[in-house]
């Protein structure tokens, strides 16, 4: 076996997510075997070209491509003094003076994206950005004009071919000029790169027509991964063991409350089914999980636990989580909320990412399950009931009854009757529960538990006198009177309080707060001991608090928003196992780097074709039998004829 070595540079390299891929293939054809080494890349972003540096053992650059007039359109002022445009010679020397064989453009993208409104494409910033494409491919046909680079490789969104269109007419024009045949095509890099992920790109392929008369054939396309193929692989989220790119973001409370209710699979829009009333949810509680299960739901899978006597709702989950309802509509346009289920690939990660702004959240079915309790259960009409215990208070004993029809019958204890209407029949037990609303608010006093005034005549007194017939109640405002030995209320203490510093009665065994002193005045109402009984029942808390939480969500999964560490694995920037660390310290600017990378594994699968079509050429074949597609058909015969334009 003989090795042949591919040189690759990379303008607008990023933190090197292609160049990584490109050094990892390792095409063969024969008996030889290609070695890809990258001899460079410049950007303009420091820290990304310390994560170049880092990922793929090469030499970065920092190179500011624009030209002058690029500069102030695009910052808004003059470049600062020793500024100078960027010319051929900077990028020999960023290439170590070494002529590559790919050159690989991955130019910024933003103008050309659909996130960035039609108008603000329009303005003078992104259109001195935009025509960066432009004259980053001038600066690289300069650079090596006299000994051209086989293959050059531009890529970038989708978009650029109706935004860019007349950018992408001009490079066309200036590839051909130096000897190249040029294609366009759209690929995504999960399908060639066998990711969790879709992620759609344009690719434009220039081959020199002299020193490369072979076919070039497409990457093999492979069935897209489900992201917990990959996140299953990780540790959970928080675990100090990966390092602080695996933290989860904090976000605003409402968010975390939306992305509880996206129905995995689905995007916001499954929030409008949700009925909201003066601003909250009218169907939905959302409480603490703060002691084994409070006010929990059980999987509909799950086994409820045994019911003890002492199950109380604030110990224990007494409702379940039923599945039985219709599906939503599966939407996969990537709107805001999104959450990807754990068995499906997730949304292209961009550098914007988010729970706001797409499919940035995934249905985790891995939260500890604790133990589950059940109290005051209502069982359906048409299921089975609890096992019935002697303790039948603390368990599901209670029925949905559907048979309930016309108006209401029952004529309980306690009913009110209106007064226009007749009263239920006067039974002899009947004592206490027959009352009527009586629209009479002056005059003389007929009604139960009344109280008489100090300063008025008390009513008639008759042989049914009691504290519950009649006006037989008075407001008597002689607090401080004395009371006497033989005063029953002296002595019982009913509903009394205990000063603090005075010894409480004996305490009996039907001791209750109506029946003694009972009570204390107690004035540690600022101590630590105070405080700890009221963290016991934690408050919610503000729509615009920021923090990480768990909620359980209907389907019993977490819905949350990826870790950078889980955007990074999802770009095959590193294996889900492996360890990562960026320049700097903040989440936002790392994830902007990941977004805007190059899938490494996307990357090597590209690699591998052209080193195959490089081999080729450099053996003297012009033709290779595959069952791969040519890549970009319509032009499949200018990519083979020798010496085409």
């Amino acid at each position: 076996m003989s090795t042949t070595e591919i040189r690759h540079f990379h303008a607008f390299v990023g933190l090197g997510g292609g160049a990584k891929g490109f050094n990892k293939a390792n095409p063969r054809v024969g008996n030889t075997v290609a070695k890809f080494r990258c001899i460079g890349g410049v950007d303009v972003d420091e820290a990304a070209i310390r994560d170049f540096q880092r990922l793929t053992g090469a030499r970065g650059t920092v190179l500011d491509m624009f030209d002058r007039d690029q500069y102030r359109d695009f910052h808004g002022v003059e470049p600062p003094a020793g500024w100078s445009e960027a010319t051929s010679a900077d990028i020999h020397r960023a290439a170590g003076n070494e002529r590559p064989h790919v050159v690989f453009l991955s130019a910024p993208c933003k103008g050309f994206s659909g996130l960035l409104s039609e108008g603000k494409s329009k303005t003078l910033k992104y259109l001195a950005l935009n025509r960066l494409t432009l004259r980053g491919v001038w600066l690289m046909l300069e650079a090596w004009k006299h000994d051209p680079v086989e293959i050059y490789l531009f890529e970038n969104v989708p978009r650029i071919a109706t935004r860019g269109r007349h950018l992408l007419d001009q490079i066309a024009d200036l590839f051909r000029a130096y000897g190249y045949a040029w294609a366009e095509t759209t690929h995504d890099c999960g399908e060639i790169g066998n990711l969790a992920q879709s992620r759609k790109r344009f690719l434009g392929v220039a081959r020199h027509t002299e020193k490369v008369p072979t076919f070039l054939y497409e990457p093999e396309k492979r069935s897209l991964r489900a992201v917990g193929d990959v996140l299953g692989r990780m540790v959970l989220p928080g675990d100090l063991r990966a390092g602080p790119m695996h933290r989860i973001p904090s976000l605003q409370w409402k968010t975390w409350v939306r992305l509880a209710f996206v129905e995995a699979g689905s995007d916001w829009r499954s929030l409008n089914k949700l009925a909201v009333e003066n601003g909250h949810l009218r169907d939905y509680l959302i409480v603490p999980d703060y002691r084994r299960g409070y006010l929990g739901v059980n999987p509909w899978d799950a086994s409820m636990g045994t019911v003890a006597g002492e199950s109380l709702p604030s110990n224990g989950a007494f409702s379940i989580a039923d599945p039985r309802f219709s599906q939503s509509e599966a939407w996969n346009d990537g709107h805001a909320y999104g959450v990807k289920p754990w068995d499906a690939p997730s949304a292209t990660v961009t550098a914007k990412l988010a729970p706001g702004s797409g499919y940035g959240t995934v249905a985790d079915p891995r939260p500890p399950a604790g133990k589950l309790f059940g109290k005051y259960a209502v069982s359906r009409w048409d299921m089975h009931s609890g096992t019935v215990i002697a303790g039948d208070d603390s368990g599901a004993y209670a029925v949905s009854d559907p048979r309930h029809a016309g108006p209401p019958k029952h004529s309980n204890e306690f009913r009110i009757a209106p007064w226009s209407e007749p009263s239920c029949a006067i039974t002899s037990a009947h004592g206490t529960g027959q009352a009527v609303a009586d629209p009479r608010p002056t005059g003389e006093v007929f009604g139960k538990y009344a109280v008489t005034g100090y300063g008025e005549p008390a009513g008639t007194v008759i042989s049914g006198s009691t504290t519950g017939q009649g006006a037989f109640a008075v407001a008597d405002p002689r607090s401080g009177m004395q009371r006497g030995k033989g005063d029953n209320y002296l002595t019982a203490g009913h509903y009394g309080v205990i000063p603090w510093n005075e010894a409480a009665g004996a305490v009996s065994a039907a001791a209750c707060h109506d029946n003694g002193s009972w009570s204390v005045a107690d004035p540690r109402g600022g101590t630590p001991d105070h405080v700890e009984r009221s963290r016991s029942v934690p408050a919610m808390p503000a729509p615009a608090d920021k923090l990480v939480c768990r909620i359980r969500a209907l389907d019993g999964t977490w819905h949350r928003p990826f870790t950078t560490l889980e955007l990074a694995a999802l770009q095959s920037l590193i294996e889900p196992e492996e360890h990562l660390e960026l320049d700097g310290l903040s989440d936002q600017a790392w994830r902007e780097r990941i977004g805007n990378a190059v899938p490494s594994d996307a990357a090597e699968a590209i690699a591998g074709v052209i080193g195959t079509t490089l081999l080729l050429a450099w053996s003297g074949e012009t033709f290779m039998l595959s069952s791969q597609p040519i890549w970009v058909r319509d032009v499949a015969v200018a990519l083979t004829v020798r010496g085409a334009a």
